[in-house]
């Protein structure tokens, strides 16, 4: 009677692990957003190419512009035909499918109040499969509510990070070695005892 029983429990639960794999299984989501580029092929990539434009460059038929400054930023004064798109807000439903829109045709060109601003979002959409995408190298101000609009130049590397990225994957797959480092000797320090002093005064 307890065997049956205990068979009945096993078989229970048995049925119930089950139903909760499959009602995992069919209500998984896969994520949205899925990385096109990891950050080696991002960085190698980025290191042979020129992604950087300035405002003469600027082929404004074929490109989009993408203010990733904030909506306060953007409506005290903005590039002309730019689109908004603040970084937190970049991701959500309605910029992704403008952002789809634009994959395969124009080219989208990334701007904040300067490069430093504007690269953390055009390094996301790239590593996203957003390759028709560029970094506008300007400086925005404002002088008494007017927008001024500058060139920032930025510095290019001296070294050849090509050779950098190389020589880092190249040393991750060597094995890492230690050295055995030799002990120090103990020193021994001596301590003397102090001699007692004979009792001084009396009756």
């Amino acid at each position: 009677m307890k065997e049956l029983e205990k068979i009945k429990r096993i078989s229970i639960a048995s049925t119930l692990f089950i139903l909760a794999v499959l009602i995992g299984v069919l209500t998984f989501e896969r994520p949205k957003n899925m990385y096109a580029f990891n950050t080696e092929n991002t960085l190698e990539t980025l290191t042979t190419t020129s992604y950087l434009i300035s405002m003469d460059e600027l082929d404004k038929n074929n490109s989009v512009l993408i203010d990733v400054r904030s909506q306060y930023e953007y409506e005290k004064g903005h590039l002309e035909n730019a689109i908004n798109m603040a970084l937190p807000e970049i991701l959500t439903e309605e910029n992704q499918l403008i952002l789809n829109d634009l994959k395969d045709g124009k080219t989208m060109v990334v701007y904040g109040k300067n490069v430093q601003e504007a690269n953390m979002p055009f390094l996301m959409l790239y590593q996203l499969g957003f390759t028709n995408i560029k970094l506008l190298s300007v400086k925005l101000d404002y002088l008494q509510n007017k927008l001024i609009v500058s060139k920032e130049e930025v510095e290019k590397p001296v070294s050849n990070i090509q050779d950098f990225i190389n020589e880092s994957v190249k040393n991750s797959k060597k094995p890492i070695v230690l050295e055995k480092v030799k002990a120090e000797p103990k020193r021994v320090i001596t301590v003397q005892k102090k001699k007692k002093k004979p009792v001084e005064g009396g009756c």
